[in-house]
Formats: structure tokens, C-alpha cells, sequence
């Protein structure tokens, strides 16, 4: 369905490494933020760590061809 979409793996590892960017800022600005809110941003940050290797691995899905299913 991805790849009828127009999303090629290449889309995907892109925005896998883009997800580690965003993290790793998210996680430099929850150092500046007051303490009462720190919590809350470094939640954020690791929530979204947790992104790249899912994009990653959709990626290498939609770049080798598998048998289908059914």
C-alpha cells in the first residue's frame, strides 16, 4: 500500500535519519526548559528515539521484494 502511495525505502531511510536529528534536539532543548517541564520534554525526546529503527525497518521492507501474502 506504501509503495502504491509513491513511498520508496529511500522516503523512509530519510526520514529515519531525520527522527535522530529531531531527538537528539529534543533532548538538548529539555536541558534548557525549567525543572517542573523537564520530565515531560525528555519523555518526548526518548518517545521519539523510538522512531527511526520502526521508519528503518519499513524502509528495508518496502526496498526488497517479499513474496505476497495470500
Amino acid at each position: 500500500m506504501l509503495h502504491r502511495a509513491g513511498v520508496r525505502s529511500a522516503h523512509l531511510h530519510l526520514a529515519s535519519l531525520a527522527t535522530v536529528g529531531l531527538c537528539v534536539t529534543l533532548w538538548v532543548r529539555a536541558k534548557t526548559v525549567d525543572q517542573e517541564q523537564r520530565a515531560n520534554a525528555e519523555r518526548r525526546a526518548l518517545f521519539v528515539g523510538l522512531w527511526p529503527p520502526t521508519l528503518w525497518l519499513i524502509g528495508d521492507s518496502l526496498g526488497s521484494p517479499s513474496d505476497p501474502v495470500g
